[in-house]
C-alpha cells in the first residue's frame, strides 16, 4: 500500500481528498501546512506527496524547493485554487521549481488519480 502525503491548508479539501484516496486503497497523511508536513515527510516517508501551494506558515513553493533538494525523486503533485497572481501562475512556478503534476483546485477525482498511479508506476 503506497503512503500519499497530503499537505493543504484547506481542512474540507484536505478532508475530501483522503476519504478519496483512502477509499482507493492508499493510506494518508495529513499536514495543514508547509512546516508540518516538512516533518511528516521525514518521519514517514511517504511513496507520493499532493501539495498545495498557497498556504500560511510555509508557502507550497517553498517546500517544493526543499523537497527536491532533499528527495529529487520523491513524486510530487502541486495543487493550486489561487491567491493572488491566480493558479495558472503558481503551477507554472511549481511545474519550473520540480512538481511532476500541477493541477488547478478543484481537480476532478478522476484525473488525480490517473496522475497518482501513473507517477507511482515501477
Amino acid at each position: 500500500m503506497s503512503t500519499i502525503l497530503v499537505i493543504d491548508d484547506n481542512d474540507s479539501y484536505r478532508a475530501m481528498l483522503t476519504m478519496f484516496l483512502t477509499e482507493k486503497e492508499f493510506m494518508v497523511i495529513q499536514a495543514d501546512n508547509g512546516k508540518s508536513g516538512w516533518k511528516l515527510l521525514h518521519s514517514q516517508k511517504p511513496n507520493l506527496v499532493i501539495l498545495d501551494i498557497v498556504m500560511p506558515d510555509q508557502e507550497g513553493i517553498e517546500t517544493l524547493i526543499q523537497l527536491r533538494k532533499v528527495y529529487p525523486h520523491l513524486p510530487v503533485i502541486a495543487i493550486s485554487g489561487g491567491g493572488k497572481i491566480g493558479p495558472d501562475n503558481y503551477l507554472k512556478l511549481a511545474k519550473a521549481f520540480g512538481a511532476d503534476e500541477t493541477f488547478e483546485k478543484p481537480v476532478s477525482n478522476t484525473v488525480l488519480l490517473s496522475a497518482i498511479r501513473t507517477l507511482l508506476e515501477p
